[in-house]
């Protein structure tokens, strides 16, 4: 008995010590596959951003009437206080904060609805809807603001035109006018890519609780309401959140949009079109590098507190 219970623990003692070396090359090789992704990760996120952060710290002052050359020094955060105590760049932010306030909403009722009517039992080729919702976010955000730019100048505009035969007279240059406007630009680019996000967690949702509640004899719009709503929440609260960063970094739409409306779009009318004009018009690249800082800052804390906020929202409910 004692020599059958060495042979069988014997072999287990072998195929334990021939284990672990295997592990260890599992390991070398995970780490040799991801080591692309971490070098470009490095250079192009990491090192930006360390060097974002330097600049910001520094300012070139010129001494000699400009003859006498030119010295970085070093200023700590006097480049922040700059940034923070120009009424220019805080207006900015109010800026996309009235912006947000239309598109955002607007955006995630029409994903979520268009989300809801493709998993409904009533749509047909959904595939091909999918498709064409998706397209308009494969446009670049420059082009698709030139696409407006044309629908929205006077005289050359069908929209316009249309708008004026029956009575409405758009005007870019007042806020009520300008501000959905320029929000229509981005819920006509992005609707549909956010419309493909809560359509997949919407594929997610167990089929026996959907079926279930049609045997209870619920109707499609309750069935949305009551069982799918609640269930793609996360997705449609990551929609949101990258939707609400997406809003801070303003830049392609108030820039095309400024032709048209020149006296209510100013160069500087969102905190990036600020940084823009900061670094390439001012040539001030550490007020640019402290207001980009401060921009990512504010994004980071606005995500943590609407992760936050929507995870206790589902804890309750």
């Amino acid at each position: 008995m004692a020599i059958s219970s060495a042979a069988v623990r014997r072999p287990s003692l072998g195929a334990d010590a021939g284990r672990a070396p295997r592990g260890r090359g599992h390991g070398r090789a995970a780490a040799i596959l991801m080591s692309p992704f971490f070098l470009l990760f490095t250079a192009v996120t990491l090192a930006p951003i360390g060097y974002a952060v330097y600049l910001s710290l520094y300012r070139t002052e010129r001494s000699g009437l400009g003859f006498g050359g030119a010295s970085n020094v070093f200023v700590g955060l006097g480049n922040y206080g700059r940034a923070l105590g120009d009424s220019v760049y805080r207006l900015g932010f109010l800026h996309v904060v009235e912006y947000g306030v239309i598109y955002v909403p607007t955006m995630l009722a029409a994903a979520i609805a268009g989300a809801l009517l493709l998993d409904s039992s009533l749509a047909r080729a959904s595939r091909l809807c999918q498709l064409l919702y998706f397209m308009p976010s494969q446009v670049p955000g420059i082009l698709a603001a030139l696409i407006w730019l044309y629908l929205y100048t006077p005289h050359v505009s069908p929209v316009i035109s249309l708008l004026t035969h029956v009575g409405a007279t758009p005007n870019l240059g007042q806020t009520g006018w300008l501000l959905p406007a320029m929000a229509n630009v981005a819920i006509w680019q992005y609707t549909g890519y956010n419309i493909v996000i809560c359509y997949a967690a919407l594929k997610a949702v167990p089929r026996e609780l959907i079926e279930a509640s049609r045997v209870d004899g619920a109707s499609e719009l309750r069935t949305a309401l009551s069982i799918k709503l609640p269930l793609i929440g996360p997705a449609a609260t990551l929609a949101g959140l990258m939707t609400m960063v997406g809003v801070l970094q303003l830049f392609t739409e108030p820039l095309v949009l400024n032709s048209i409306a020149p006296g209510s779009i100013g160069a500087q009318w969102s905190p990036n079109l600020y940084i823009f004009n900061a670094a390439f018009t001012n040539d001030d690249f550490a007020t640019a590098a402290a207001g980009s800082i401060l921009l990512a800052l504010i994004s980071g804390a606005l995500s943590f507190v609407v992760i936050r906020v929507t995870r206790r929202w589902r804890e309750i409910s």
